[in-house]
């Protein structure tokens, strides 16, 4: 949908002789003789791809002849036109906080971070081929500078500090423009801690997503695989209060306990929201000696885990935390997306192809309304709507719905109906505060309690169609415990594998108090402050993303008029 619009958009323009397509995110234009130059593209053997590959199935990996970085041909000569009027003044990097400024280093003296765990034996080797293949400045490592363990696979690429992912890709002419930056997120030449000692701890908070499960294997499988830790990798029952309710006795993780969990939905430890105790939870780490905390978690789990960092470096545990974002609902800010939406979205086409068989089946003046999660923010419903096609009036929280008039949904819903006799409705859970009021009940998270808008839009339309004489006949689904129950797409998962590694790694080098997640289609760090200061995203009723929902459903756009 996407590809056709722009390309529409581009010839409607005038432009000619062009392709289009989705770059770092964003949809470009490209010039058919530059796009065809350099086809078809090959993946690089010495990229990240194929390094999580190997990461994965642990097979042997051929040595590459150099550590140097593969250049695509198109950017040794990249033709097109100078912009001479964009200047960029300033980029600001976000600060992620690191362990060494406040702990010495565990690790020991002249490693060598290397894929497949650790081994510090004495069957080395001076292989000249095998040491180019490291991707690691080894004339920089004083004791271990021409050696290399046998049964160790090499990183393809060290991420070095100061490399990181710009924020703002999409520049106008401008005098001078600063830009923001995120560091990108992958594994370090130097290590904080020595995997030998190292026990992790792994918990799951808030409500059920899809991927839940592909995160704890995957953390499972780096912190066993890839570093070779030491310790226990303690999975934390029943959210906040698996650290101290005897009710729900921490698990032991290990590659045989979570060898098939990723093919199931909801979470293998469980969930729960509230229960966070902090001094109850610090006893479990300074008695369990964990040196690194993975939790997985929305915006108020995030704030949750700052504060542990906080209170860990008060008093003076050398301990790494990291969040990973979960939220179904997609609202979690600077990241492309979180894990588990796009199951959740593709789940909710099934419930939207059954309103639609209600709709057109049941006479008279069939309508289906169909229900979707999307508490403040209503990328679910907007995205099924776009995903479906057959979609005539979405309603997300960050569009006032209006009932009646020039305006209305109510009289749009009624012509879509008389011109092709039935109408399906997609509405998020909390979509229509503007008119039912906002309630001031809130769960044990703290959220508020939403109205009910999906009985209210039923008994809305039935009662408007009888106005006019009419039946109506409304058939109500709502899916949304079914969406975020099921097991993650190959997408999803591959996304949560990346969050998972990438978390470790973070973890493994020192940093501490920061998320990870993409962004411009790279993986980077956030610090969780940042993350958290301009949570939960919304859709902008100006953007895009609404613009493309109304060009699809062909509803009256209401922005504004409340």
């Amino acid at each position: 949908m996407k590809l056709a619009q722009n390309a529409v958009h581009g010839c409607m323009a005038g432009f000619t002789g062009f392709s289009v397509g989705l770059c770092n995110n964003k949809m470009v234009m490209l010039p058919i003789p530059q796009l065809v130059a350099t086809s078809p593209r090959h993946m690089d053997p010495k990229g990240r791809t194929w390094e999580r590959v190997v990461a994965i199935t642990r097979q042997p990996s051929a040595p590459s002849e150099s550590v140097e970085e593969s250049k695509n041909s198109s950017e040794e000569q990249f033709p097109g036109t100078l912009l001479d009027d964009i200047r960029i003044r300033h980029i600001f990097q976000a600060e992620i906080e690191h362990l060494r400024t406040y702990f010495k280093s565990e690790a020991p003296k002249g490693y060598l971070n290397t894929m497949h765990g650790y081994d510090f034996n004495d069957e080395l080797t001076t292989n000249k081929s095998l040491l180019r293949a490291s991707a690691v400045a080894i004339s920089r490592l004083p004791v271990m500078r021409n050696i290399l363990p046998k049964k160790q696979t090499p990183y393809n690429r060290l991420i070095k500090d100061g490399e990181c992912v710009i924020y703002d890709i999409v520049l106008k002419p401008s005098k001078q423009i600063d830009l923001r930056a995120f560091p990108r997120a992958g594994p370090r030449e130097i290590l904080h801690f020595n995997p030998k000692t190292v026990n992790a701890a792994i918990v799951t908070c808030g409500g059920l997503c899809p991927g839940l499960n592909v995160v704890v294997r995957s953390l499972t499988h780096s912190l066993i695989y890839e570093y070779g830790i030491g310790g226990k990798v303690w999975g934390i029952r029943g959210g906040f209060k698996g650290f101290y309710d005897p009710k729900y006795p921490p698990m032991v993780l290990t590659p045989e306990t979570v060898e098939n969990i990723h093919h199931k939905g909801g979470t293998v430890l469980s969930s729960s929201r509230g229960g966070f105790d902090m001094d109850k939870l610090q006893e479990f780490i300074r008695s369990r000696r964990i040196k690194q905390l993975y939790i997985v978690g929305g915006d108020g789990t995030h704030k949750g885990a700052f504060r542990i960092h906080e209170e860990c470096m008060k008093r003076g545990l050398n301990v790494a935390v990291a969040g990973i974002p979960k939220t179904i609902d997609n609202d979690i800010d600077y990241l492309d997306r979180t894990f588990g939406f796009q199951s959740a979205v593709e789940a909710a086409q099934d419930a939207i192809r059954c309103a639609k068989v209600e709709a057109s089946c049941n006479l008279p003046n069939g309508i289906g309304i169909v229900k979707l999660m999307g508490r403040s923010a209503g990328f679910i419903a907007a995205y099924a709507t776009l995903g479906s096609g057959d979609v005539d009036l979405c309603l997300v929280p960050e569009v006032p719905i209006v009932l009646e008039g020039r305006n209305g949904c109510l009289p749009h819903l009624y012509n879509r109906i008389k011109k092709k006799g039935f109408a399906v409705i997609v509405v998020a859970e909390g979509a229509g505060e503007e008119i039912l009021g906002a309630s001031t009940e809130t769960d044990a998270s703290g959220n508020k309690k939403l109205p009910q808008i999906g009985e209210f839009m039923k008994k809305t339309v039935e009662e408007y169609f009888k106005k006019k004489g009419e039946t109506a006949t409304v058939k109500y689904i709502d899916p949304s415990y079914m969406v975020r129950s099921v097991p993650a797409n190959a997408d999803d998962s591959m996304y949560c594998m990346q969050l998972a590694q990438n978390a470790v790694h973070g973890c493994m080098a020192g940093y501490t108090g920061f998320s990870v997640g993409l962004c411009n289609n790279k993986m980077v760090m956030l610090p969780i402050p940042q993350l958290v200061a301009t949570s939960p995203r919304e859709i902008s009723d100006t953007g895009r993303t609404w613009e493309r929902v109304l060009g699809t459903t062909g509803q009256p756009n209401t922005v504004g008029l409340n």
